[in-house]
C-alpha cells in the first residue's frame, strides 16, 4: 500500500512539473562571438548542473544569436518574450547591445541578468534588469590603483575606442584614479572599433615614453596593437580590462601578449566557492580543458542567480517574483565568487588582476569593493 502511495505521489509530482523557458541572447557570430560562445558554454553547463527546480519544473534554455548587432539584440529579445513566453532573459555581452535587450525586458516586465555588460549607467532607471559583473568605474579605477601601488607607475598614455561606451567609461575611471594617486596622463589617443593599423599611434607613444599604456579595448584591436607595438619596438608595459579576458586575445596577439596585465572576474586556478570548484570539474569533463574562461563563469553565474530566484518563487513562479528575488540576492556563493545584487541591480563583488606569462594568464591579485 505504501509503495502505491509513493508511486502515485511521484506520478502526480511529475505530471504537474512543466518546462520553464529562459531566453538567452548572445553574440554567437560577429566581432564579439568569442565572448558570447564562452558565456553560452557556462550557461549550458550550469543548466546541466541545476536543471530542475525544487518543484520539479525543468528549465529549458532558448538560445538566439544577436550577431553582435543592436537591432538583432532587440528583435531576438522581443521574439523570446512574445513567442517563446520566457520568464527570464540572460544577455547580451557588451553594454550597447545589452541596453537593447534591457529595453525589451523593461517594457514587458521580464527579469534580465547581464553576464558581462559593465557600463556604469546601464541600470539607471531600470527595474527589471541586473548584472553579475562589476562596473567600468570599479574596473578602470582598480587597474589604475594596482599599477600605481604595485609598480609605481607615474606617467601613462590611454588609448580609447571612441566608438564604444565600454572603452570611454573605462578610460575615464582609469584617468581619474591614476591622477588621484599622483600620476600624469601624458596623452589620450583615440581609435575606433575595426581599426587595423595602429603604427602612427604607437610611434607617438614611443616618443612620449610613458611608464604604462592603458588600452580599454576589445580583444581584436588590443591584440593588433600589442603585435604592432612589438614589431615597432615599443616595449612599454600595457594593460586592459575584461575585453581581453577571452583566450582569443592570446591566440591573436601570440608572444606579444606576454607581460600584458588585465582585470578579470574569475580565475579557474583560484576558485573561492564550492560551486566554483564543482563547476570547474564539470567544465573540464565537458570541454577537456582546465582553463575555464571568465565569461563562462559569468554566464554560469547569470544562470545560477536566475535559477536561485526561481527556486525562491517556486510556489508563485511569476516574472515579478523572480525579479524581486534577483534584486534581493545577498552573499550568493556563485562560480566566480560571492555576489550580492543591490536594489538597482548592480553587483557588489571583487575583481581579479592577471598577467600573461608564456601566453598563459596568471593570477596576480584580488581587489575587493
Amino acid at each position: 500500500m505504501n509503495k502505491k502511495i509513493i508511486l502515485l505521489a511521484f506520478l502526480a509530482f511529475n505530471l504537474e512539473a512543466k518546462d520553464i523557458n529562459i531566453g538567452v541572447v548572445l553574440p554567437l557570430s560577429g566581432s564579439t562571438a568569442a565572448y558570447g560562445q564562452s558565456a553560452l558554454d557556462g550557461i549550458e553547463i550550469a543548466n546541466k548542473m541545476q536543471g530542475s527546480l525544487q518543484n520539479g519544473d525543468k528549465i529549458k534554455l532558448i538560445v538566439l544569436d544577436t550577431k553582435g548587432d543592436k537591432i538583432e539584440s532587440s528583435s531576438a529579445a522581443t521574439r523570446l518574450v512574445t513567442q517563446d513566453k520566457v520568464l527570464g532573459l540572460i544577455g547580451e555581452m557588451i553594454t550597447a547591445n545589452t541596453l537593447q535587450v534591457m529595453r525589451v525586458a523593461e517594457e514587458n516586465k521580464i527579469p534580465l541578468i547581464a553576464p558581462a555588460a559593465t557600463g556604469d549607467k546601464l541600470l539607471e532607471n531600470k527595474f527589471y534588469s541586473s548584472r553579475v559583473c562589476f562596473t567600468d568605474s570599479f574596473q578602470g579605477s582598480s587597474l589604475a590603483k594596482y599599477v600605481s601601488q604595485k609598480f609605481g607607475f607615474k606617467r601613462a598614455v590611454v588609448v580609447v575606442d571612441q566608438s564604444t561606451d565600454y572603452s570611454l567609461g573605462l578610460a575615464k575611471a582609469f584617468e581619474k584614479e591614476f591622477k588621484a594617486r599622483g600620476g600624469k596622463i601624458l596623452k589620450v589617443l583615440r581609435v575606433n572599433s575595426g581599426d587595423k593599423d595602429f603604427r602612427a599611434i604607437i610611434t607617438q607613444i614611443k616618443i612620449l615614453n610613458p611608464d604604462f599604456i592603458y588600452l580599454p579595448l576589445y580583444y581584436s584591436e588590443a591584440a593588433l596593437f600589442a603585435r604592432q607595438s612589438k614589431i615597432i619596438g615599443l616595449n612599454t608595459p600595457m594593460g586592459s580590462a575584461d575585453g581581453v579576458a577571452d583566450a582569443t586575445f592570446i591566440k591573436l596577439a601570440k608572444e606579444a601578449s606576454d607581460n600584458y596585465i588585465f582585470t578579470d572576474s574569475f580565475d579557474s586556478y583560484n576558485p573561492v566557492t564550492k560551486l566554483g570548484k564543482d563547476f570547474i570539474l564539470v567544465y573540464e569533463k565537458e570541454k577537456k580543458d582546465k582553463d575555464v574562461p571568465a565569461f563562462s563563469a559569468m554566464g554560469a553565474d547569470a544562470y545560477f542567480v536566475m535559477f536561485n530566484a526561481m527556486n525562491a518563487c517556486k510556489e508563485t513562479l511569476t516574472s515579478e517574483c523572480i525579479n524581486n528575488k534577483i534584486h534581493q540576492t545577498k552573499n550568493y556563493e556563485g562560480v566566480s565568487g560571492i555576489i550580492s545584487i543591490d536594489e538597482s541591480g548592480n553587483a557588489i563583488r571583487s575583481i581579479i588582476v592577471k598577467e600573461i606569462k608564456n601566453q598563459k594568464p596568471i593570477y596576480k591579485d584580488i581587489i575587493n569593493p
